[in-house]
């Protein structure tokens, strides 16, 4: 299936299908952006009384709609999406949920926007950042954008950016200890901060020349009023659970106050998530190639367990990895992620190159499975991490070499 099935429907039309529609499944793919957007309409659904369905997927394809309306976010498929290319899933949302009469969560909004790889007040979601600054829900101030209160636990579990210290708190605890931060900090705190971060992303080993501009979307960024420090912190942390913990995004998302035990959660998925990610890229083996750089890591493990956990945190964290290599390790603009043991590998493309169709098209000829959009995508072969060996790893790699060919 490929991704230009259906065009971006305006505001309003959507917006009149979705009052009319007796119950409405929204399926979103598997990034902060379109969990955000499904958030939005969810809630917005709500407010009118109309019963609703969300769920997110690594590859969504429209559900039944015989007794109502299939809304997918995040990837151009059906009568009815909002398909995220060109700009934001949730600025669209934000608008759909406008022209139904609600008012819509700007914070949420502007973090799907930050997770989209999108500035506050741009690709139209102007309209979003006017809602929260009048009414005082973020401010612009210097500092680094972190989920936390805790500014080593951010900085080290952040996929926003990659310093030397990522995925380590400690050795981020002492970086941050030879600033003399005071305990409650002011801007020239937040500044001294942020000059810390962009310093060592530019000067980390091994970083590429993108990384100087990839680490600009976490300065400066807005403190929010909601469940999380920062927009930004907020924005990662829906990425990480549109992966890690679906079920427990699509409820932070859902829910306008969420609960410290709600908050607690996402926060423990965020972290884990981030940290695996950023320690796997340190042990990553990478190969460059013609287009693209290919980092090896081993997610998986030689003995995952028998309901195939290793497997699944190969799935969950290998597009993080394939990001935080795109943007911060990768002088190619496509990034291949690939776990020789899970047998799995993920894509990220700094333009849209119709990565998630060149990981179908590549899946087909190894009896797996692939998915994507046009700027990340996925693929499974073989054994797919359940015992791995080396008919998994042959499979892989010959994806992973069928893959470059095809792109």
């Amino acid at each position: 299936m490929t991704e230009a099935t259906t065009a971006t429907p305006a505001p309003d039309a959507l917006a009149d299908v979705l009052a009319d529609a007796p119950f409405a499944r929204l399926v979103a793919t598997d990034d902060g952006d379109a969990l955000a957007a499904a958030g939005l309409l969810a809630r917005a659904l709500r407010a009118v009384g109309t019963p609703f369905q969300v769920r997110v997927s690594t590859d969504p394809v429209p559900g039944d709609a015989d007794d109502g309306v299939s809304v997918t976010v995040g990837a151009a498929r059906g009568p009815h999406a909002i398909p995220g290319a060109g700009r934001p899933a949730s600025t669209d949302a934000f608008a759909v949920s406008r022209a139904l009469g609600v008012k819509p969560d700007p914070v949420v909004a502007l973090a799907g926007v930050v997770a989209a790889g999108s500035v506050p007040g741009t690709d139209g979601s102007g309209d979003a950042l006017d809602a929260a600054e009048a009414s005082e829900r973020v401010r612009r101030r210097p500092g680094v954008a972190i989920p936390t209160a805790d500014l080593a636990d951010g900085v080290a579990a952040s996929t926003l950016v990659r310093t030397p210290y990522s995925g380590d708190p400690e050795s981020a605890r002492a970086a941050l200890a030879e600033l003399g931060l005071p305990a409650a900090l002011d801007d020239d705190a937040h500044r001294r901060l942020a000059s810390l971060v962009a310093v060592d992303v530019a000067d980390a080993d091994g970083g590429s020349a993108r990384a100087a501009s990839a680490v600009e979307r976490a300065l400066r960024p807005y403190a929010a009023d909601g469940p999380f420090e920062t927009v930004g912190g907020y924005a990662d942390v829906l990425e990480a659970l549109a992966r890690e913990a679906p079920g427990t995004g699509v409820a932070l998302a859902l829910d306008p106050e969420p609960s410290d035990d709600l908050r607690t959660a996402a926060l423990d998925a965020w972290r884990s998530h981030g940290l695996a990610a950023h320690r796997a890229l340190n042990a990553a083996t990478t190969g460059r190639y013609d287009g693209c750089v290919v980092v090896r890591v081993d997610l998986a493990g030689s003995d995952p367990d028998e309901d195939g956990a290793a497997a699944r945190d190969a799935a969950a964290v290998l597009p993080t990895v394939a990001r935080l290599a795109r943007d911060f390790r990768s002088p190619e603009p496509v990034a291949v992620a690939v776990d020789e043991t899970a047998g799995r590998l993920a894509a990220a493309a700094v333009e849209p190159l119709g990565l998630g169709d060149a990981c179908r098209s590549v899946a087909t000829e190894f009896d797996g499975d692939g998915w994507g959009t046009a700027e990340r995508g996925g693929l499974a072969v073989g054994a797919g991490g359940e015992g791995g060996g080396t008919e998994t790893d042959g499979d892989i790699t010959g994806a992973l070499a069928a893959l470059r060919e095809a792109l």
